[in-house]
């Protein structure tokens, strides 16, 4: 009984080792066969973060202006009544 378990124990452990080394050998080919692909879309990749990272600049450069502009419509709305209060 004991010597029938040990058996199927190594049976089942030789499948499993087998079925490991077969999913890495098809693993590493996939990955091998889709590497071109990979090399191919990379220069892509890279125009459309270039083109992310610009725009966020322009949107960020564009409202720091908008605000500037703001506050400085602000000061001078609010110096009349500073200066008032500042008088009285």
């Amino acid at each position: 009984m004991m010597l029938a378990a040990f058996i199927a124990f190594a049976v089942f452990a030789l499948v499993a080792g087998v079925l490991v080394a077969a999913f890495a050998m098809v693993k590493f080919t996939l990955k091998l066969v889709l590497l071109p692909l990979k090399l191919l879309f990379l220069p892509i990749l890279a125009v459309f973060m270039i083109v992310k990272f610009a725009l966020l600049i322009a949107f960020g450069a564009a409202f720091v202006a908008v605000l500037i502009a703001v506050a400085i419509v602000v000061a001078l709305v609010a110096a009349p009544f500073a200066l008032i209060a500042a008088i009285t």
